[in-house]
């Protein structure tokens, strides 16, 4: 005989299984009963001051564990709190999933005290989001949200649940990957690049002589840190890397350019102006980067390596498109490389490039001689 359980008991056990350990939220009407099995569960609540905060803090937590965030609110006006940062986490690929209150299911569509539409508000800002109507499709849900939100491209998920569904029984299963996977027929994103691209793009990397691996958060989404590492020192290609992808290369590296754009380094921005060849691996040609589209990097073709197909072809148009991981991607590249230098191809001579970025490091340097005073 299966085991009966409150939908919020199922609730909790769900995020158990998912091996919640940590969790941001601030209690409230229609969400209460969630909180009750939360006093019994080994799930650490921190409790905020705003519902907004929770959400911040889900992603934060996501940013340095890798693991998705979770925030748990209650209806109307704290679920409106949790748009900004869904919004933030959509933006910057991070894996949350938002847990929101809802009035009860006869309510619904009444205007009722604290409703309000939550999937339809948040439906352009989440990788997915559902309304549960059910207390016993609650474990497959909140599966799904979890899985959702942290293959592919990572991002935001949301669960909504009415007050009356966390209230009502129902009996405990536990969904196996096979049904996740069968529950979501058209969701299956690409991790492996293609290989004739992949061979492709090895053979313009050697052939270019002012190249720059122009890196974006896909790299650290992906724990690639350290196959970029090996395909930079392996080729010579200096490094830039933008403000999501920050410490995914050293800094103290000589190959590390500093990050570009308007509030990059010099060096940065004119190495990707100059440069032939763009190797862009997890970045998606951001405006703040580009500046005008017609004008960033005019003589440079692309190798643009995204787990999202949706971003190739979305500002720039790239020469070698690659839909894939970043780390499962860059490691074919190096292979690829190594296989062609191995076959006798040779790469092409990029010392006078890397001596035209060491010239613009010493124009424009990041530190001066504080020795000398300065004049006013």
């Amino acid at each position: 005989m299966k085991e009966k359980l409150t939908g919020a008991q199922a609730l909790i056990r769900s995020l158990e299984r998912e091996n919640v350990e940590v969790m941001f939220g601030l209690p409230g009407g229609c969400i209460l009963p969630a909180y009750d099995p939360l006093l019994e569960s080994s799930i650490r609540h921190i409790l905020v001051r705003h519902e907004q905060g929770a959400g911040h803090m889900a992603e934060g937590y996501a940013h340095v564990t890798g693991r998705p965030g979770v925030a748990m609110v209650t209806s109307g006006p704290a679920a409106t709190n949790l748009v900004t940062p869904l919004c933030d986490a959509y933006m910057d690929s991070i894996p949350m999933v938002g847990i929101t209150g809802q009035v009860p299911t006869a309510a619904i569509g009444t205007d009722a005290f604290q409703e309000c539409d939550t999937v339809g508000i948040t439906r352009s800002i989440t990788k997915h989001n559902e309304l549960v109507m059910s207390a016993q499709d609650i474990p497959m849900v909140v599966r799904q949200a979890f899985h959702i939100a942290t293959t592919g491209r990572p991002g935001p998920t949301l669960i909504d649940l009415p007050k009356d569904v966390l209230q009502n029984s129902m009996e405990w299963y536990w969904p196996s990957d096979d049904e996740v996977l069968d529950s979501l027929p058209g969701y299956r994103p690409n991790v492996k690049g293609h290989a004739k691209m992949i061979k492709e793009a090895a053979r313009m990397i050697l052939a270019a002589k002012q190249p720059v691996l122009y890196v974006g958060g896909g790299v650290l989404k992906a724990r690639a840190a350290g196959a970029l590492r090996e395909l930079a020192e392996l080729t010579q290609i200096p490094v830039v890397t933008t403000l999501m992808a920050r410490g995914a290369f050293p800094d103290s590296h000589p190959l590390c350019l500093g990050m570009p754009g308007m509030h990059g380094t010099a060096t940065a921005v004119t190495a990707l102006q100059k440069s032939d060849l763009l190797i862009a691996l997890g970045s998606r040609f951001d405006d703040r980067v580009t500046g005008k589209v017609s004008a960033f990097a005019p003589d440079a073709k692309i190798i643009h390596v995204d787990i999202d197909p949706a971003e190739q072809g979305k500002v720039r148009r790239p020469d070698v498109p690659i839909v894939g991981d970043c780390r499962l991607v860059i490691e074919e590249i190096v292979k690829a490389i190594n296989d062609l230098l191995q076959s006798g191809e040779k790469q092409a001579d990029v010392g006078p490039w890397r001596s035209r970025v060491s010239g613009w490091r010493e124009q424009f340097p990041l530190a001066y001689d504080q020795r000398n005073p300065v004049r006013r």
